[in-house]
């Protein structure tokens, strides 16, 4: 089977939806002969910043030597994004084998009346690949829930981590912040430990008493004493227990969302049930990188990519903002999904930008460029909506070049993901 074909087969199950419940999941997994009981996990959960501890944990479990497993979703511009071994795409051949092998018991199961979705596969696929490998340690990124997520199939993880919660995919998760952190806390288990950010009173108190229903200990990562914080667009640094760290991820939260990560790293470590060396965790901060997130793309001018699609998201991105480009006029390229809080996203980002350029986004729930446009008029003047999303780059480029400005890319993880390559050839 080549790769093209292997790809193929798993997107023809995006026709399935998402359905909740893991009874599906669970046949599938017992017909591969339950591959994820043969690993270890730290499993994390959030509305956003998942992405960004899970790459602060596989960098420093790679740095200490360990063979680390990484899930992550979604993919920015390469499928196998999703599934990483020490931090590397898995190589075409080994999904191609991979789907080979597997889709069939799919079929079988369709034949009998068990449709498998999409993204069940391809989490039943990278258990069955990181089981293959014998990866020592697996850090597992769950979809947008934890509960009914079909991650949420493993045993008891090494450690839970609980990033910042906030309103995102209330259709399914629920209207409150209370009602998903009940279903972000599905991921924790008795006979592990539970790790959070910083978090709203409300969904606090839900970590909280699901910690104490579990009987597993809660360590706060907002505890960590993290000091002389020092923030540029190109990264952070900050000094921890007298060592001075240095991190690429840019942005405050990238500093909560750090700290979350190696809360749960020491604390393993303390209970002996990791080993590495604070060598292994300046590396590991040091190469930890999460595309499409606050991501400088270029210098001269400053053209950065973000893909927050949630209040939340947008929040840290108005903060940075702020804190990075408050004296240059910046021209805004963006694009969201229509089942997204736009109005929310665009009341955060009033009065930061000079102009503002609205884009398609290649998603069947896209928000279209022209309906996009007139909601931002009601809080910009300068408003652009453009049918070509690489159009809207050029031009507000030239711009951006003309008036010593800068240019930001945001709204949607699936626009960044169509626009990455092009900015990154174009200014290459």
């Amino acid at each position: 089977m080549t790769y093209e074909t292997a790809l193929n087969k798993i997107h023809s199950l995006l026709t399935f939806g998402s359905r909740p419940g893991l009874e599906r999941m669970r046949e599938l997994l017992r017909r591969l002969g339950n591959p994820q009981d043969e690993l270890k996990y730290i499993h994390v959960a959030g509305t956003n910043g998942k992405g960004s501890v899970c790459a602060v944990l596989s960098g420093v479990l790679v740095a200490a030597g360990y063979k680390t497993g990484l899930f992550i979703s979604p993919y920015i511009t390469d499928f196998r994004e999703r599934i990483q071994i020490n931090n590397k795409m898995i190589s075409k051949k080994a999904l191609a084998e991979a789907v080979e092998e597997t889709f069939p018991i799919l079929e079988q199961l369709r034949s009998e009346g068990t449709i498998i979705t999409e993204f069940e596969y391809v989490n039943a696929l990278q258990f069955y690949i990181h089981a293959r490998e014998k990866c020592d340690v697996v850090v597992l990124e769950t979809g947008m829930g934890g509960l009914l997520d079909c991650t949420n199939v493993i045993k008891p993880p090494l450690c839970s981590v609980i990033t910042a919660i906030g309103l995102d995919h209330t259709a399914v998760l629920g209207d409150t912040i209370e009602k998903i952190a009940e279903q972000k806390c599905g991921i924790i288990k008795n006979g592990s430990a539970a790790v959070t950010s910083p978090q709203e009173e409300g969904a606090m108190a839900v970590i909280e008493k699901t910690a104490a229903e579990k009987n597993v200990p809660l360590i706060r990562g907002g505890d960590l004493p993290v000091e002389d914080v020092r923030l540029t667009l190109e990264g952070s640094r900050f000094r921890l227990y007298g060592r001075e760290y240095r991190l690429k991820l840019a942005g405050f939260h990238q500093i909560e969302n750090a700290s979350a990560a190696l809360s749960a790293l020491f604390y393993l470590r303390n209970k002996r049930l990791l080993d590495f060396t604070d060598d292994a965790v300046e590396e590991g901060l040091e190469k930890a990188v999460n595309p499409a997130r606050l991501e400088l793309l270029g210098t001269a001018p400053a053209v950065l990519l973000d893909g927050a699609h949630n209040p939340n998201g947008i929040a840290a991105l108005e903060r940075a903002i702020e804190a990075f480009l408050s004296d240059k006029k910046i021209t805004c390229v963006m694009g969201m999904l229509a089942d997204k809080d736009v109005d929310s996203s665009i009341s955060l980002l009033r009065g930061l930008f000079e102009r503002v350029y609205t884009v398609p986004v290649n998603n069947p729930r896209a928000l279209d460029e022209r309906s996009l446009a007139e909601k931002f008029r009601k809080v910009y003047c300068d408003v652009t909506a453009f049918e070509n999303p690489q159009e809207a780059f050029d031009r507000a480029y030239e711009t951006a070049k003309e008036e010593n400005g800068a240019v930001l890319i945001c709204g949607s993880l699936y626009l960044a993901g169509e626009i990455r390559p092009y900015i990154r050839k174009k200014l290459s």
